[in-house]
């Protein structure tokens, strides 16, 4: 099979509107949302500027890109088409939301069209494609170690024509957003079943009675917008309509959402790691000390070649893994799926701090946006499977390879 990572020219006119976007909307806008989230007093506000950037992107047929089947949107992106395109979206913690393209919904989104019935799909995914409302996804638990899916006790327990669910779960990320209006959370419909047919995943409204949002868990301090919400299923009734796909499939549905959610991370990971080397080279040309730029000193000259290095490298295994995707499979993909998801973070991490580093107090500092950058890529560490977890995975693959 001959390895293509050439960009169709239909990938190649959406990267240059894109790019433009960002330049003439994203960037501008960042400052104003700050001005707008400061002077609302709440933090979790929905900023005006959010809604205009939307309403640009769409006219500019910037919307929902992620999605790799024919809509009214879009004609449908490879995945290798798509990496190019959430890498500069990942520059600016505005760009995913506003072209429609921001996690955890798209990976909801997914779900809901790969399992989804025609009534679920109408009543919830037509308003998360046109933008209209946000939702949340409730694997996550505080009382066990959630990498191992084995471990979820929620419980979702069928009484008649309806489900009752039972559990606390966190990291809900999205469900402090007065916008968000429905979650999909995993639980045990069957725990005497085999480990990975224990779990169901399950549509529950927001405004359901006994879904109680219990606090918002802090990054770093940080409180994003949409928060990362800690709830208490209790005594929660559903009807047996909301099921996705049959009981016991959760777990099925999980791997089917998190391929290609990971692979969206790293993509945006990289374009994160650019900016950033980008603000480096910026501010070390324009800072003296000692006598000279600190463009000119070879310490952070090395900071900047190894940046670079590191970052091409990354994406040249993104776009591999992107590749394999779209000609072998999700499934034919997995080891190097891990292998990105564990890359691209790391390497984020480590051009941001070099950046950090060469802005001094200002990089610790709101005044760039080097710190929050800095707080969401450690927590992609975690986030979709911790390092460890994919590392395990790879080295039993590559063990199998010497049976």
């Amino acid at each position: 099979m001959t390895m293509d990572f050439e960009y169709s020219p239909k990938a190649k006119d959406l990267q240059n509107r894109l790019l433009a976007f960002m330049d003439e909307a994203v960037y501008p806008a960042e400052e104003v949302y700050e001005e707008q989230m400061r002077s609302s007093g709440d933090p979790h506000f929905y900023p005006p500027i959010i809604e205009d950037l939307k309403s640009q992107a769409r006219s500019r047929g910037l919307w929902n890109l992620f999605l790799p089947h024919k809509t009214e949107w879009t004609e449908g992106l490879s995945n290798l088409d798509y990496a190019p395109l959430a890498e500069i979206s990942g520059r600016s913690h505005l760009a995913p939301e506003a072209i429609n393209c921001a996690a955890p919904d798209t990976g909801n989104m997914e779900i809901l069209t790969m399992f989804g019935t025609e009534e679920q799909k109408e009543e919830w995914l037509r308003p998360l494609l046109h933008g209209e409302i946000r939702s949340c996804f409730s694997m996550t638990e505080p009382a066990v170690a959630s990498s191992d899916a084995s471990n979820i006790e929620c419980s979702i327990t069928r009484d008649g024509d309806e489900y009752v669910i039972n559990g606390r779960k966190w990291w809900s990320s999205g469900a402090s957003s007065s916008r968000c209006k429905v979650a999909i959370v995993m639980g045990k419909t069957d725990p005497k079943a085999s480990p990975y047919q224990q779990q169901s995943m399950i549509l529950v409204p927001l405004d359901t009675p006994g879904v109680k949002l219990i606090r918002d868990l802090t990054v770093f301090g940080y409180t994003d917008r949409e928060g990362h919400g800690e709830i208490h299923y209790d005594n929660v009734r559903v009807p047996i309509s909301n099921l996705l796909g049959e009981e016991g499939s959760g777990f099925a549905i999980a791997q089917a959402r998190l391929g290609p959610g990971r692979i969206h991370h790293t993509m945006r990971s990289i374009g994160a790691a650019e900016r950033a080397l980008a603000l480096m080279c910026k501010r070390a040309r324009s800072r003296v000390a000692f006598g000279k730029t600190l463009a000119e000193q070879g310490t952070i000259q090395t900071w900047i070649a190894d940046s670079r290095i590191e970052i091409d490298q990354a994406r040249l295994l993104t776009l591999y893994a992107a590749w394999l995707m779209d000609t072998v499979g999700n499934k034919g993909a997995r080891t190097e799926v891990s292998e990105i998801k564990v890359v691209a973070p790391n390497v984020a991490l480590r051009v941001i701090d070099r950046a950090i580093q060469v802005y001094g107090g200002a990089g610790v500092s709101e005044d760039t946006p080097l710190a929050r950058m800095y707080a969401g890529q450690r927590t992609l560490r975690l986030a979709d499977g911790p390092d460890e977890v994919h590392r395990m995975t790879i080295a039993r693959r590559e063990l199998r390879k010497h049976e």
